[in-house]
């Protein structure tokens, strides 16, 4: 099926969102539509799917204008949608998802959940995702949970397959599996609109890439495209793709964590006997597939995880059993990983939440009062010095881009006095010129002389930013090797092979 929009433009107040978007999706084509967070690409395929109605322009689905006021009209022409934040219900099971605003009933008004279960087994087998009809989604890990949306999506037989933000929440191995089932799909007949702005991505899939800034289509390229080139079409101006972290200079240990163990609330080990330190001036990046107890550990140098034993000290101060605000107070600095549930209110304003962790005293408040003149002050200098692209500091911070909600995170805590900076998946779900900001942010705070934790799952950060990386596997330490270790040995670390000629520690 060929799509053509044409002219499309949404307006949000005086925010141009999209501005007379011109573009042509072929039949059985992988079209990558590339840009900056909040450059508009979500807001055009809300447009195509009927979640938003345009103010000018149309859509044209095989040479024929399409009228839609909803998903249903969408759905129903042959459009479907997989969302970057998964629109499953956790307590369902995968069956009961998949009959979600289509409901079938058999004799008596019963509903019919075995053919929704033979549907689920049917497109399983045809694109081998190997999805039980009857798990519960809570119970899937992410990468199934998403095949699941792929699934909901081809049921109702959609020959148009947008993917938002696809691999914002997957490891690089998840990644790799999506990436083969859209070949499949093509290979089908499927057309793929690919939203996204990672650019290895890009390249190892599309047939072609459409360029969106600022609302605007600025550019088409071919993957033959550098990731120079494609960057600079994106941000609008030539972009350090790997920043010079140059030498660090590190002092002695400031974080010392000794035989740390954590067990979870159903009694599982997921930390198992930890011991590292972290020293003044370095960046450790604590690396490793996901599930491996980085959250976990995380979580435990937080005071989030409350089933722990071992030693924690910073400068010689111990932390374990202290509460959360004792620990931030001591001088920790934590960007989650989850920005949207943990490190934002999404409902509260952008200078709200650049005070969230320091509304009890002063500069913010003072007698009981808040300090609103102070506050305003303060939050349009962050504004200003973190590029955080904002209508006001009074807009809700649930109404940035993923990008601009991570600055005012990193804003937040990077203008306390800190001791220690921990940042877990910094950016995750970010395009390439927020990357740039945040990478040379967390290298700013090392040279500093501020021992910084950063806990990723992609190479590419970890080689870009560590002094040191620490890799677990199965809640262990699997070792601890020099930054610049050769990526095949990481990636041999992280399946559970220990490193050789290195040590288990550096």
């Amino acid at each position: 099926m060929k799509l053509e929009l044409r002219g499309i433009t949404k307006r949000f107040g005086a925010l141009v969102a999209n501005d007379h978007i011109d573009l042509v999706i072929e039949p059985g084509e992988i079209h990558a539509l590339l840009g900056e967070n909040g450059a508009g690409k979500s807001t055009l395929m809300n447009v195509l799917y009927g979640l938003y109605q345009a103010d000018e322009g149309e859509i044209l689905l095989d040479d024929v204008v399409q009228h839609f006021s909803g998903p249903g009209d969408a759905m129903a022409a042959g459009i479907g949608m997989v969302h970057q934040h998964f629109m499953l219900i956790p307590v369902f099971t995968v069956a009961e998802n998949l009959m979600l605003g289509n409901e079938q009933t058999k004799a008596g008004g019963v509903l019919d959940l075995d053919s929704a279960r033979a549907r689920v087994r049917e497109l399983s087998a045809r694109f081998g995702f190997d999805i039980d009809p009857d798990a519960l989604i809570e119970d899937l890990p992410v990468g199934a949970q998403q095949r699941v949306e792929i699934i909901k999506a081809l049921s109702h037989d959609a020959k148009v397959l947008v993917f938002d933000e696809p691999t914002a929440v997957l490891t690089p191995q998840e990644t790799d599996e999506l990436i083969t089932i859209m070949r499949q799909l093509k290979a089908a007949g499927t057309s793929i609109v690919f939203i996204t702005h990672k650019l290895r991505e890009v390249r190892a899939i599309a047939d072609r890439i459409t360029v969106i800034r600022l609302g605007k289509v600025v550019g088409t390229a071919s993957p033959t495209a550098s990731n120079v080139e494609l960057a600079s079409l994106m941000v609008g101006r030539a972009v350090e793709l790997t920043v010079d972290k140059g030498t660090s200079h590190p002092g002695g240990p400031s974080l010392v964590v000794d035989d740390l163990s954590v067990v979870d609330v159903r009694g599982n080990l997921v930390v198992s006997h930890a011991s590292f330190d972290v020293r003044a001036g370095e960046i450790l990046v604590i690396a490793g597939v996901q599930g491996n107890g980085q959250t976990e550990l995380t979580e435990a140098l937080l005071g989030l995880q409350h089933r722990v034993t071992g030693s924690i000290t910073l400068d010689g101060q111990e932390l374990t059993g202290r509460s959360v605000r004792r620990i931030l107070d001591a001088g920790v600095g934590f960007v989650p990983e989850d920005r949207t549930e943990h490190g934002l209110v999404a409902e509260f304003s952008v200078a709200e939440n650049l005070m969230l962790d320091r509304s009890t005293g002063e500069p913010f408040v003072k007698n009981g009062n808040l300090q609103l003149g102070y506050l305003a002050e303060f939050a349009r200098e962050k504004v200003k010095e973190f590029d955080i692209r904002t209508q006001g500091i009074e807009t809700h911070a649930g109404r940035l881009s993923g990008g601009n909600q991570q600055k005012v995170v990193l804003a937040r805590e990077l203008s306390r006095d800190l001791r220690l900076f921990v940042a877990a998946q910094p950016t995750r779900g970010l395009d390439v010129g927020s990357i740039e900001v945040v990478h040379k942010r967390i290298i700013e705070t090392r040279d500093s002389g501020i021992p910084v934790i950063v806990i990723s799952t992609e190479l590419d950060e970890v080689v870009a930013l560590a002094d040191r990386i620490l890799v677990m596997y199965r809640g262990g330490i699997i070792g601890i090797v020099p930054g610049d270790t050769p990526r095949d040995v990481l990636g041999l670390m992280m399946a559970g092979e220990a490193p050789t000629g290195t040590g288990a520690a550096a």
